[in-house]
């Protein structure tokens, strides 16, 4: 199974629509119908947007979470980014992402599938990352270490989270924490 394909299923099976999460059906004929235009829709190439992968890390104590400052955004959110060529699926992706961002080896993803989907503008020449956001928990040993996609890495509280982050990233800690 391609990546690609990978993809749609996981998002014809997605559970925030069946649980009746507010705009995730929407999102979710929205990346379909993007995959099915786009036959690149996967990949950073695709101009017209693409699907990208994401996890929040969470503390083996399920009381924090890790946020990197992006570099190129000036933002504090959760890891993630572009699929690659290598990845086998979306979840994959996700942890790949998670796993070189906060430098955290043994991640593991919890169960269930994506947590939520978001749909966001990004600068030129691509204009849409549709992300499938996922949710991993850290070892009990989990040491993080700076990529250089960072300015920053930091475990936050969760009542610390919406001082610094966008309502995008609360919302994902809002669900994550339901499904913990």
């Amino acid at each position: 199974m391609s990546l690609y394909d990978d993809a749609v299923r996981v998002l014809k099976e997605y559970e925030g629509v069946r649980e009746g999460r507010e705009g995730q059906e929407e999102l979710r004929q929205t990346y379909l119908g993007h995959l099915a235009a786009y036959p690149d829709g996967m990949w950073k190439a695709c101009e017209a947007g693409h699907l990208t992968a994401s996890a929040l890390v969470v503390d083996p104590s399920r009381d924090r979470v890790l946020l990197t400052l992006h570099r190129k955004l000036g933002m504090w959110l959760q890891m993630g980014g572009h699929c690659e060529q290598g990845d086998a699926t979306l979840a994959d992706a996700a942890l790949r992402e998670a796993t070189e961002e906060s430098g955290i080896d043994g991640l593991t993803l919890l169960p269930g599938g994506p947590v939520t989907l978001d749909r966001h503008a990004i600068p030129a020449p691509c204009h849409w990352h549709l992300d499938v956001q996922y949710a991993a928990l850290a070892a009990p040993d989990a040491a993080p270490a700076m990529s250089d996609e960072s300015l920053d890495l930091r475990w936050f509280g969760y009542a610390e989270v919406a001082d610094v982050a966008d309502a995008s990233v609360v919302r994902l800690l809002e669900r994550t924490r339901a499904r913990l």
